[in-house]
């Protein structure tokens, strides 16, 4: 929970800041603008949305992925509320980098808790496992196509969406291992023998 609040944080100090959002968050607030729904809403609205999409992909749940489609949101608005609208230039810049390196932190807490993936990381691991494509290229396509609809829906897309692009990948990787434990790993190691990824077609 800890986690996943920190999360929120994190997506709200970048759309406080004004400055770009994240894929995601871009998506939620092109939502947010086109319907009666607040960002907060649209990001747990669409976290459930996700989670149908895990049907066909047979991607099991955890108790950690009910609390990320609703929690998110609720931190993300709740913050909201405490972060000045029109922040100053560099109260903006700080924000944005601060959102970003906390959503890696976050990310790294509630990944190691190991009690299931977010929606959307699901959805991503789910559509890895059917396909055989790369976690890479499946995370790319989800993330392009959610960040292109956001944008025509009314998101903002900034260089703060650049800087959560390239810096959150290596932020949660830096967070994962600093937090992870030797059992957690072993967890990791063990999951992956029982669903390895399918073979490429054509290999």
């Amino acid at each position: 929970m800890l986690g996943l609040t920190l999360f929120g944080v994190g997506e709200a100090g970048l759309v406080a800041a004004g400055l770009g959002n994240s894929p995601w968050t871009v998506f939620a607030q092109g939502v947010s603008v086109q319907t009666p729904l607040s960002i907060g809403a649209a990001t747990v609205v669409i976290s459930f949305v996700v989670l149908l999409l895990w049907i066909p992909l047979r991607q099991p749940l955890g108790l950690g992925t009910v609390c990320n489609a609703i929690w998110v949101g609720v931190a993300l608005e709740g913050t909201l509320y405490a972060l000045p609208d029109d922040p100053a230039p560099v109260l903006a810049w700080a924000l944005m980098l601060g959102g970003v390196a906390t959503v890696a932190l976050a990310s790294g807490f509630y990944l190691t808790a190991a009690l299931g993936p977010g929606p959307r990381d699901g959805l991503m691991t789910g559509l890895h496992r059917r396909t055989g494509a790369s976690l890479r290229l499946v995370r790319a396509c989800i993330e392009f196509g959610v960040l292109v609809a956001g944008y025509l829906l009314g998101g903002t897309v900034g260089v703060g969406t650049v800087v959560f692009a390239i810096g959150v990948g290596p932020g949660v990787q830096l967070a994962v291992e600093r937090l992870s434990t030797p059992e957690w790993r072993a967890l990791e190691r063990r999951r992956h023998r029982r669903h390895p990824a399918p073979p490429r077609p054509g290999a």
